[in-house]
């Protein structure tokens, strides 16, 4: 059984934290392989059966296939798509686009959940860096996630690292959870805000941490499918992702190949 603080957080022992990452090392592979597969003229769709293939061969089910009536098993978003977007046959990558790709996996019944943007063939200096710039801001957000520390430290962290480096429209309304047993639980992390409120974070706990960033404005609008996630601007958009449990020796990155140990060592740098 699961002990419960309010709001309701789902504590992990640290045999049910393994399990976890079991499932967090199949998505991070699975994403590795798609990071290599994406090039102009692959669809979607193409990267898409990838993902399905790899998690299923290797003993996992996608988390996100049937999910609410999703279609895909990842959410493939491509330039001014921010988030949610269904893999398509038509939708043809081509030189100089960005694509967000999120994924996750269920392995005896754990989920798994991390997104990366990929550029597409050489993109701009500034696509490079909105890249660039979105996925510290993760690594920040994750840093803070300590035993101790406040829930919203990470959305602090999150936005203090962005707001730091240039003008980026921040996504509200989207934002990291919780993670474990179920893909999203509570509780809701926001990418912005003051630090020192919400739950104090517990060894065991595990969380989803994910910035959306903008070249443009924060301002979104969700398509008529129901669930992509545009900028209303038009401009382009970066996301990543990674689920983390907190630990006694700091956050342990689950769908991270190397647990983090390579951008932490970098922060503290």
């Amino acid at each position: 059984m699961f002990r419960r603080r309010k709001p309701a957080i789902q504590i992990k022992t640290a045999e049910q934290v393994e399990l976890m990452r079991k499932a967090g090392l199949l998505v991070g592979q699975t994403l590795g392989l798609l990071r290599d597969a994406v090039k102009p003229g692959i669809t979607t769709l193409d990267l898409d059966r990838l993902a399905e293939a790899h998690i299923r061969d290797n003993g996992g089910i996608p988390s996100f296939k049937g999910y609410h009536g999703f279609t895909g098993t990842i959410c493939a978003s491509v330039n001014e798509e921010i988030v949610h977007g269904i893999p398509r046959p038509d939708k043809v990558l081509g030189e100089g686009d960005i694509i967000s790709i999120d994924c996750g996996a269920i392995v005896e019944g754990w989920h798994g959940d991390s997104a990366i943007t990929v550029p597409v063939g050489e993109i701009t200096p500034g696509l490079r860096r909105l890249l660039d710039v979105t996925e510290a801001s993760m690594w920040h957000g994750l840093a803070a996630g300590v035993a101790g520390a406040r829930l919203t430290d990470m959305s602090h962290a999150i936005e203090a690292y962005v707001r730091s480096q240039g003008d980026y429209g921040i996504v509200e309304g989207y934002g990291g959870h919780g993670i474990g047993t179920e893909m999203h639980m509570d509780p809701l992390i926001p990418n912005h805000g003051a630090p020192g409120h919400g739950p104090v974070l517990e060894v065991g706990m595990c969380f989803a941490v994910e910035p959306m960033v903008n070249l443009g404005t924060k301002d979104t609008e969700e398509l008529d499918d129901g669930w992509t996630v545009v900028t209303t601007d038009g401009r382009y958009s970066a996301h990543f992702e990674h689920t983390f449990a907190v630990t006694e020796n700091g956050p342990r990155v689950l769908t991270a190949l190397d647990e983090g140990s390579e951008w932490f060592a970098k922060l503290k740098a």
